[in-house]
């Protein structure tokens, strides 16, 4: 069964433009949390696969701060699936996660280190802390 959208389709795609990629508060958490331990960082790496959302080019690391739902997290707002357009929903998030997956493995092929923090881990600023200082330490 599909659901008729309670939007009209500009309408819809206006939402869906509005979904930032960059500049988040889970990625502010994130750089706020590296701030704190007095660690250097650069924005977007480019140059890398997947294009980290920090990197620390001296440490041959870097850190995604990924969303639950968009990449499939296993927590329950990553685990919700849409009703509407439900095949659509579940082979983007597939997709999404085979890619996460691949630029993990070329990551770790290039001698970079990749963390991944979940959207839902930087609820708890004090433990987002000590996974960050642990990771660069």
């Amino acid at each position: 069964m599909t659901r008729a959208d309670v939007f009209d389709v500009e309408k819809r795609a206006a939402i869906m433009r509005a979904v930032k990629s960059n500049n988040t508060k889970p990625e502010l958490r994130v750089r706020a949390a590296v701030r704190a331990l007095g660690v250097g960082y650069r924005l977007g790496g480019r140059e890398l696969p997947g294009k980290p959302d920090l990197t620390f080019p001296g440490k041959r690391a870097c850190i995604f701060v990924h969303g639950c739902f968009w990449h499939g997290h296993d927590c329950t707002r990553g685990a919700r699936a849409p009703k509407d357009n439900a095949a659509y929903w579940s082979a983007k998030i597939a997709r999404n996660k085979a890619r996460d997956a691949r630029v993990i493995a070329e990551l770790g092929t290039a001698s970079w280190r990749p963390l991944v923090i979940w959207e839902c881990e930087t609820r708890d600023g004090e433990a987002l802390r000590e996974k960050v200082s642990a990771f660069l330490n």
